[in-house]
């Protein structure tokens, strides 16, 4: 089964998604996409290691997500990866246009085909204003089109709003 949990900034998507992973049975692998550059994200991070259980393997990738996945699924898992929009803003900032649509390509490519239980956290980012700069509106942009290419491929999608789950799409939590 694959899930993408939409939501806002302290929305409680990465709560559900990980009570999700939890509720599942299934041994599971935690990949975390960020790059902790700042106190804030350092932070972060650390609240994000304190909530998870410490039976949960963790691996850090800020790029080649695809890989990872294809590697680490099986039907004994779930992987539950947070997040795809720093992932996305990873590939950004990289001096190499073409490493972000090899990288985004792979991974939708990849999506249908992985066995076990997979758990996408992504920031829904396109409800607020156009923005006014160049790389942000190219962020919302690649990150609107990459939620739809997700879902798509998704048996489940959930928006996440004030801790409370929205069904968009599949069966009930």
């Amino acid at each position: 089964m694959r899930n993408l949990i939409l939501g806002g900034a302290r929305s409680g998507k990465s709560h559900l998604a990980e009570q999700l992973a939890k509720d599942s049975g299934l041994a599971v692998t935690y990949i975390a996409t960020s790059e902790p550059l700042d106190g804030e994200m350092n932070e972060r991070v650390r609240l994000h290691r304190e909530r998870r259980p410490a039976d949960w393997a963790l691996i850090e990738e800020p790029l080649a997500l695809a890989a990872v996945l294809r590697a680490q699924a099986s039907a004994e898992r779930c992987l539950l990866v947070d997040c795809l929009t720093l992932w996305l803003t990873n590939l950004l900032l990289l001096d190499d246009p073409q490493r972000l649509v090899e990288e985004r390509d792979a991974l939708l490519d990849s999506l249908h085909t992985l066995p076990g239980m997979i758990i996408l956290v992504s920031n829904e980012t396109g409800l607020g204003v156009v923005p006014m700069g160049e790389l942000t509106r190219r962020y919302v942009d690649a990150a609107g089109l990459l939620h739809q290419a997700a879902a798509a491929r998704c048996e489940r999608v959930v928006l996440t709003v004030a801790g409370l789950p929205l069904m968009l799409k599949g069966p009930a939590l």
